[in-house]
């Protein structure tokens, strides 16, 4: 290709041109759109504009071009060696482009395999000897949301890593509907800037675009300076088209108009677009992570605890605009409300092997219940035949009938190998207690005139002559926004602020307050070891007792003494909730609790709270918990305390927003059941599951209005 051939691929913006306007005022000039043109050339190498050849956007072009020789000051021998070899790429001799396209391809591209999405084959993978997942089969494909369920430690991250290509599995393949597909994690651990503005962070999701128009505007000001080496210049418009076919990957002229577009969308006004990342909050930042991960044009989505940390109104929010996209999702998750109202398919993982139930997770409980009834049916039938034809190769083994022995033999070696069913598994649920030191008096809790708030650059009041009683036996859930106050009224109550104003009394006889934090962790002593941190404050619970209840929250043999400065962040946190479970008390305060915490640790968690005679108070977000456990609703707004004197449905039936909500939600999944209903009629063994759990959630809520009407009547 000769000089002049190259140059038509010069941008518009170059300064070889007089009387252009920039293109876009929202990019760096590196980003805006490059347009051909044609150039012709004199002997003395002075360009000349001609024409434009293709311009996709004639109106914000200035219509005065004119052409005029450019003198530069500045040759190439000026610039340093190092500086102008760095503008190249590897290798651009060939013509090679680097793919900038997210993803991975290094697993199997299955296109004539699977339409979309991605699907899992045999895949296992073993860590240091130990099997985490054994042949393990499941697909998600366009418009499909899996949730993933299993005990902490079953390998549900694992799976995540395997399919975005972070690991490898040991053996088996991941089909992938294409091989460069753009795969994105959600984490509870939202990746923002805080020095950038909102519309900076939601620019960052084409870091990758970024970068080479970056190098593009390095190259174009490079060959500006270099008329005087002919040579130079031609290997640096080689770099510039090789640069420029690599930006126009990605229409950089629509990102603008995209941005503005997903911000309403997100729930940030316009103004907000100049505001710092710093300057929202946690909720917030969450929607600022999802809406990078949204522009880029996804092809799988995956999303690993997003529901952590986050308020009710923002978990409500994201179960919204999660619902209105047909991007396919793969979901772990511990909040059962949150997986009722997006899965249309559960997975589990336990014991390394995986099975697959369709609908959201109240459908997965019920399917599952009658699987394991019809395969433990099965496995009893089949160990009766097999106890039968080894009775009858006994009787058999001796004289004339040795060859119907033979025949029964051959029978017991296809029922024991090939044919043998599995017993199912079934989890042993650890039953665990709080340890309560004696009753407490009848007043508990009194909050006199509160007055409390920040003196920071809002001037933030939290609270506004607030007043409250609580008494003993009661089960209490404080619910409202982030950053209204929810935490920091429990360490009024702790003792661990002090109010501007008023009183915070604990009652006067035998209140032994226990009190989890979100970060607990942090206050753990590093130089002890896992065992030593719970034994010492575990007064009444034998040591065989501490490991099992250390081994039930995922701390093997092996590591109960390693010592806590070599735990990770998460195992600190699930160490902390075992500390806190084995303290004595009367009174329970918990912020948080169920954070880290998997499914069927909850429910020992809501067991242990509800044969608690002692009182409650808990800060949760997580809407399944609190309807199990609370006869007794506060809602922190506008510095009040808003006091509902009931149960969680009672508050949902008394605040009439919360019921709106309440109500769209139930008709969902309510049109999610009939429609699985019509694909498939329910088992008997189902229908049963059904009506036992609806009993038991009838019974419970019976006798928690009881007690609450017990305690109320003999105050």
């Amino acid at each position: 290709m000769d000089l002049a051939s190259k140059l038509q691929f010069m941008d518009l913006r170059s300064s070889f041109l007089a009387g252009t306007t920039p293109l876009s005022h929202s990019f760096p000039a590196a980003l805006r759109p490059l347009h051909r043109f044609i150039i012709t050339t004199s002997s003395s190498l002075k360009p000349t504009v001609i024409h434009p050849a293709i311009l996709k956007n004639p109106a914000r072009i200035s219509s005065k071009l004119q052409a005029i020789p450019t003198e530069t000051s500045t040759s190439a021998k000026a610039l340093e060696e190092e500086d102008i070899e760095s503008l190249f790429s590897a290798n651009n001799s060939d013509g090679s482009e680097i793919d900038y396209k997210r993803g991975n391809s290094k697993n199997s591209s299955g296109a004539s395999s699977i339409s979309s999405g991605v699907r899992l084959e045999n895949v296992s993978k073993s860590y240091k000897g130990v099997t985490v997942l054994k042949n393990i089969n499941w697909e998600v494909k366009k418009g499909e949301k899996v949730g993933l369920v299993g005990v902490n430690g079953a390998g549900k991250t694992t799976q995540l890593r395997i399919i975005s290509g972070l690991e490898e599995p040991d053996s088996g393949n991941v089909i992938k509907a294409k091989s460069n597909m753009k795969i994105a994690f959600l984490s509870q651990e939202f990746e923002v800037v805080s020095t950038r503005t909102l519309r900076e962070e939601l620019l960052s999701a084409f870091k990758e675009e970024m970068e080479v128009a970056e190098r593009l505007e390095k190259v174009q000001k490079a060959i500006e300076k270099s008329v005087d080496d002919l040579e130079l210049m031609g290997r640096l418009l080689d770099e510039f088209d090789l640069l420029q076919r690599r930006a126009q990957a990605v229409d950089l002229d629509e990102v603008d108009a995209k941005i503005s577009k997903l911000m309403p969308e997100l729930g940030f006004a316009p103004e907000d677009g100049d505001r710092l990342v710093a300057s929202f909050s946690g909720g917030w930042q969450m929607r600022m992570s999802l809406g990078k991960i949204l522009l880029q044009d996804l092809d799988l989505l995956l999303l690993d605890e997003p529901t952590n940390h986050l308020d009710l109104d923002t978990i409500e929010w994201l179960e919204g605009y999660l619902k209105k996209q047909d991007v396919p999702m793969v979901i772990i998750s511990h909040d059962r409300a949150f997986l009722d109202q997006l899965c249309t398919k559960i997975v589990e993982t336990d014991m390394g092997v995986s099975r697959t139930f369709e609908g959201n997770y109240s459908n997965y409980i019920i399917q599952k219940a009658a699987w394991i009834e019809a395969q433990f049916t099965a496995w009893e039938k089949q160990q009766k035949e097999i106890e039968h034809t080894k009775d009858l190769i006994s009787r058999l083994s001796a004289g004339a009938n040795a060859g119907r022995a033979s025949t029964a033999e051959k029978k017991l070696d296809k029922l024991q190998d090939k044919e043998q069913v599995e017993k199912p598994f079934i989890r042993k649920q650890m039953k665990i207690r709080f340890p309560e030191r004696g009753r407490s008096g009848q007043s508990v809790v009194a909050l006199k005139g509160l007055e409390f708030g920040f003196e920071n650059e809002c001037h933030q009041v939290l609270f506004k002559n607030a007043n409250l009683t609580i008494e003993r036996g009661e089960k209490i859930a404080i619910l409202g926004p982030n950053g209204c106050g929810k935490s920091t009224l429990l360490k009024l109550i702790m003792g661990m602020e002090k109010p501007y104003s008023g009183e915070v009394l604990l009652g006067e006889h035998n209140v032994l307050p226990n009190y989890f934090e979100q970060n607990q962790a942090e206050a753990l002593d590093l130089d002890k070891t896992v065992l030593e941190t719970v034994a010492e404050v575990a007064d009444d619970w034998r040591l065989d007792d501490i490991k099992g209840l250390l081994g039930r929250y995922n701390f093997k043999a092996d590591m109960l003494d390693r010592k806590v400065s070599f735990l990770s962040g998460g195992e600190k946190a699930r160490l902390a909730f075992c500390k806190f479970m084995v303290q004595p008390s009367t009174l329970l305060v918990l912020d948080e609790p169920t954070n880290h915490l998997d499914i069927p640790t909850k429910e020992m968690l809501e067991e242990a709270i509800n044969e608690y005679q002692g009182t409650v108070i808990t800060v949760s977000h997580d809407r399944y918990f609190i309807k199990q456990i609370v006869n007794r609703v506060l809602e922190v707004k506008d510095g009040t305390l808003q006091d509902y004197a009931g149960d969680y449905n009672y508050y949902l039936e008394k605040n009439l927003e919360a019921r709106e909500r309440e109500l769209e939600r139930e008709a969902e999944l309510d049109e999610k059941s009939s429609k699985g209903k019509a694909k498939s009629k329910m088992s008997k063994a189902e229908r049963e599951a059904r009506k036992k759990q609806k009993m038991q959630s009838f019974q419970a809520a019976k006798q928690k209005s009881k007690s609450s009407k017990n305690a109320k009547r003999w105050k």
